[in-house]
């Protein structure tokens, strides 16, 4: 019997995170136009849990035949060099069909906070040792990475305040009880345009639209410190080329959509558009800065 064309039945996108966040919303706006595209429904699922494990081991697990799809968040890239063993290698067990758009962090300071730049804040984290803290929502999330990260390039040492997730975290150092965090800059914005957080720089390759005013780090002085958070959609390993090339032209049929790179650009993200191949450089690319991160600065999820 003759094998039925791809796609003939609906696709599930897994999300390794919860509804409501960052992944999920990229998710929500890129499954539908890519749906679109293939002529066939998208059925989102989010499987959230040990910072998208839960997900990705079960898409990991799936038939290599283009109905099961997974959309994770930069943890990707870190996870291999954080947790002691995954439930898969993440390096073997997929293969990107493409990055949705790269987005910034921010390095933001309390409004009180006396450094009105970068040079200012490395003098105040360099007086003593641990004379800045900084938050984050957790050990090993982005915000600590990013922070770590700045700690090498800067060469100083400050303290890291773990909280149980962002919003925690964010609205201490907006109340003045931690005085530094690294932020995403779509969830921090509203915080920067109200006064309540000084943004001193980007950690973009360049300016952000957003942010026109506010420095990148390298420009602050900082090499090799550009980092983003990112999603991509990934396929299992194994799955036929003539089914990638089906899904990798879809998900950039959905980047062109007008709907897409409006909100995206609102987010201050910036679409990635390019190939499979592109986008597996890309990550491993990152899943090597942050295993050198990790090691450097013997950060552990404990």
């Amino acid at each position: 019997m003759a094998q039925a064309a791809y796609p003939s039945k609906p696709i599930t996108l897994v999300v390794t995170y919860p509804p409501g966040g960052g992944a999920d919303a990229m998710a929500r706006l890129i499954g539908p136009k890519m749906g679109e595209a293939l002529g066939q429904t998208i059925v989102i699922e989010n499987k959230p849990g040990a910072g998208g494990q839960i997900g990705a081991a079960a898409v990991a697990k799936a038939a290599p035949d283009g109905y099961t799809l997974m959309l994770d968040a930069s943890s990707f890239s870190v996870n291999p060099s954080l947790y002691p063993k995954l439930p898969y290698d993440s390096a073997k067990a997929f293969q990107p069909v493409g990055v949705v758009a790269l987005f910034p962090n921010v390095v933001l300071v309390n409004a009180n906070f006396p450094a009105k730049n970068v040079p200012e804040l490395i003098a105040a984290a360099g007086k003593t040792k641990d004379a800045v803290s900084y938050a984050s929502s957790g050990n090993g999330s982005a915000q600590h990475l990013a922070g770590a990260l700045f700690e090498s390039a800067a060469k100083v040492d400050m303290v890291h305040v773990p909280y149980k997730g962002g919003g925690p975290a964010l609205n201490d150092v907006i109340g003045g009880q931690v005085p530094l965090f690294f932020g995403n800059l779509a969830s921090t914005l509203q915080h920067v345009q109200s006064g309540k957080l000084r943004a001193l720089a980007v950690t973009s390759g360049k300016r952000s639209s957003i942010l026109p005013d506010v420095p990148t780090l390298s420009e602050s002085g900082l090499r090799g410190t550009e980092i983003y958070e990112w999603n991509a959609v990934f396929a299992p390993a194994n799955t036929p080329e003539p089914v990638m090339k089906k899904l990798a032209d879809a998900f950039q049929q959905a980047l062109d959509s007008p709907e897409v790179k409006a909100r995206i650009a609102q987010l201050g993200g910036d679409i990635q558009k390019g190939s499979p191949e592109q986008a597996k450089r890309f990550i491993e690319q990152q899943t090597s800065l942050w295993s050198r991160v990790i090691k450097e600065r013997k950060i552990t999820i404990e």
